[in-house]
């Protein structure tokens, strides 16, 4: 199959274009408010609590670095360590 057929196969077709509803704004419930406050937010209640979170860190002491994970580091963050740290001597 050319390259021109295969393209041809795979073009979706179009959505059929209708004639639009009469009322446009009819989705609008009339029972809303419509004052210029905010809505109040449904379903997630109150901001959560942070009381009861726990960090746990299980890292070893030290953690092995490899040659090129140190290269990639200097490659894409030299110019930001160097301006921390200074320039190496």
């Amino acid at each position: 199959m050319s390259r021109r057929q295969a393209t041809k196969t795979r073009r979706r077709s179009r959505a059929a274009s209708g004639s639009l509803p009469g009322d446009l704004y009819d989705y609008i419930d009339e029972d809303m408010p419509t004052s210029p406050e905010a809505p109040v937010a449904k379903g997630r209640g109150t901001e959560p609590s942070l009381d009861h979170w726990t960090v746990s860190d299980d890292w070893p002491e030290r953690v092995p670095v490899t040659e090129v994970e140190i290269d990639l580091f200097e490659a894409w963050f030299g110019d930001i360590i160097d301006e921390l740290f200074g320039k190496p001597g």
